[in-house]
């Protein structure tokens, strides 16, 4: 264990290594973000960081660490990160269309099912005990790891911001791997830490100021990896290890499905662009750049929270939880106006039933009719 912890610490201090080298990179591959009307960078910003997260990452893995890891599923892992590390760097200097990008994710999700054999077989519910999947497992496998991949990707809009928040989640699902879900690998865990290790060495390049972004590179390789780790967790999904991971992941998750109803309601396409989210509209209420990282950290890590109550709790409390958590969520999102300033059903549903509560209290009516 003691070994374990030096060479995890060891990984931090190569990814903070390499770093700088893939900074001079970037700018000799050309894989430079320019400032645009989309964009909060106001110089040219080097990207591919993700790079030499991927780079520290199969270091500590084939390296100092190797025999923890199975030998097939470890080949079969880095074949397809390196697609899609190879979509995201192609896309970091001449940018790719979102179908070319889902191209590349799925042609990645096709490798992790078929050869690496990482895939949801069945599910237990509660009331309906187990349900094989049968053929819905290629579906639903590649469907969540499409997914969570987006999602990711798509909450990398400020300095240190993605990074940070997979940094808590990888941490999360850690721990609730090691102590709580026993149908989980031993290393499924330990690769967990060492992702996060290799984000705990690039974030001081990447907070704000930013030295370096991200980029597709890096968002859809952590992306790629946090949906395959966790899907490795379900193989065979209960109730409840199907949502940690969810409530773990709540931020990123939250915005990628409230972007979408936003540009249903909106008539957009679910690929456009805009700058309603989460970051946006706090920044928006007057936090600046660093503060709306650090509350979105914040909120991170209480979705980390609740994801640990949530296995503790009993079995009769797990309803209220959820429901007490959608609630919650709904009213913050409604708040800061993620949906936009007219779609409020929540807010305008209480406000209509507080004030019938004014309208009906005597002391209310009294106060009035003095004024």
């Amino acid at each position: 264990m003691f070994q374990t912890i030096v060479k995890l610490f060891l990984l931090v201090i190569i990814s903070a290594a390499i770093t700088p080298f893939i900074r001079k990179l970037a700018f000799v591959l050309g894989a430079v973000d320019n400032p645009n009307v989309r964009r909060v960078n106001k110089r040219p910003m080097p990207t591919i960081g993700g790079l030499g997260i991927f780079i520290a990452f199969n270091i500590g893995t084939f390296i100092l660490l190797r025999d923890k890891f199975p030998t097939h599923e470890l080949f079969s892992i880095l074949l397809a990160a390196s697609i899609i590390i190879l979509t995201g760097l192609i896309d970091d200097i001449n940018e790719l269309k979102p179908k070319q990008k889902m191209f590349g994710i799925l042609l990645a999700a096709l490798v992790i099912y078929f050869l690496a054999g990482i895939k949801m077989n069945e599910i237990s519910l509660p009331w309906f005990g187990r349900i094989q999947l049968g053929w819905w497992s290629l579906p639903i496998t590649v469907f969540w790891i499409l997914a969570l991949t987006n999602a990711v990707n798509l909450i990398d809009g400020l300095d240190g911001l993605a990074t940070g928040v997979s940094m808590i989640s990888l941490i999360t699902m850690g721990i609730v791997g090691y102590f709580f879900l026993h149908t989980w690998q031993h290393y499924v865990p330990l690769m967990c830490v060492m992702l996060a290790c290799c984000l705990v060495g690039f974030l001081p390049y990447n907070f704000h100021p930013a030295k370096i972004f991200l980029g597709d590179t890096g968002a859809l390789y952590i992306g790629f990896m946090i949906s395959i780790l966790s899907v490795k967790g379900l193989k065979n999904v209960t109730f409840i290890s199907m949502l940690v991971p969810i409530i773990i992941l709540g931020v990123p998750i939250t915005d990628t499905v409230y972007a979408m109803i936003r540009r249903k309601l909106n008539k957009k396409p679910i690929s456009a662009a805009d700058k309603h989210h989460l970051h946006h509209q706090l920044m928006k209420m007057g936090l600046s750049h660093r503060q709306t990282v650090l509350a979105i950290y914040g909120i991170s890590l209480i979705f980390s929270f609740v994801s640990l109550i949530f296995i503790s709790a009993p079995s009769w409390g797990i309803w209220p939880l959820i429901l007490g958590l959608l609630f919650a969520l709904e009213l913050f999102v409604e708040t800061i106006g993620l949906l936009g300033e007219k779609f409020k059903p929540l807010l305008h549903f209480l406000q209509r039933n507080i004030n019938k509560m004014m309208r009906a209290d005597p002391e209310v009516k009294d106060h009035n009719k003095k004024k």
